[in-house]
């Protein structure tokens, strides 16, 4: 069940919210001022955050500037300033939505579902990494090239992982070799070499760059 911090200081707004929320099955639970706030962030974990701005004590701007600063937790703004000015200032501290006051509570709960649907979807997506058109299945250890699966062996498989979890970065033999093979490994660096060669053979397409005398990297796609 998800769990909701609401954070209102108009007590009969907070246990409307508190209500409807759990009514329509989440788990709710209240902050009066911006203080509270940030303390039962810290010390509990909520999938959302209903976010009042007019606030005692720390104001929902600062409380959702201090939360952006550790987590990217879904927060939605509420909030009686209606201005295209106020509204721009929260989306610019990565508010996930905002909504005016006063509001209509249907469509309060339609815009938290629809923030849970985009949580979601963009979790699915940290079980891929993608570069052009290659992508890794973190979970079912599958690559593909475009829609072709490429057959990887398992150690062939971590070798690409590591480069397409850090592109843009030259990682050294000895970096390979320490991270995937551990302790298991006595034998010379040239293993990182032959795997290097079969993945480009497999895969097709010249995405592994060779720097020379240090290691390799894929380059990262700014584009």
């Amino acid at each position: 069940m998800q769990k909701i911090l609401i954070v209102e200081d108009d007590l009969d707004i907070q246990e409307l919210l508190q209500e409807f929320l759990q009514e329509a099955g989440y788990i709710a639970e209240t902050a009066c001022d911006g203080v509270e706030a940030i303390s039962m962030f810290t010390e509990f974990s909520y999938d959302l955050i209903l976010l009042d701005i007019m606030l005692p004590k720390i104001n929902g701007y600062n409380v959702c500037e201090l939360i952006r600063k550790q987590s990217q937790i879904p927060i939605i703004m509420l909030t009686a300033l209606g201005s295209e000015e106020e509204q721009i200032r929260g989306l610019d501290l990565q508010a996930d939505d905002y909504i005016t006051k006063p509001f209509s509570v249907p469509i309060l709960l339609r815009k938290i579902a629809a923030v849970f649907r985009r949580t979601k979807s963009n979790d699915d997506d940290k079980h891929f990494i993608r570069y052009k058109d290659l992508s890794l299945d973190l979970d079912g250890y599958k690559t593909y090239v475009g829609t072709v699966e490429i057959s990887l062996t398992q150690r062939e498989f971590e070798v690409l992982r590591e480069l397409l979890e850090y592109q843009g970065k030259v990682l050294t033999r000895q970096n390979l070799l320490n991270k995937l093979w551990k302790y298991d490994f006595l034998g010379d660096e040239r293993v990182v070499d032959t795997h290097i060669k079969n993945l480009r053979k497999k895969l097709n397409v010249d995405y592994i760059e060779t720097i020379r005398g240090v290691g390799y990297k894929i380059e990262k796609d700014d584009k």
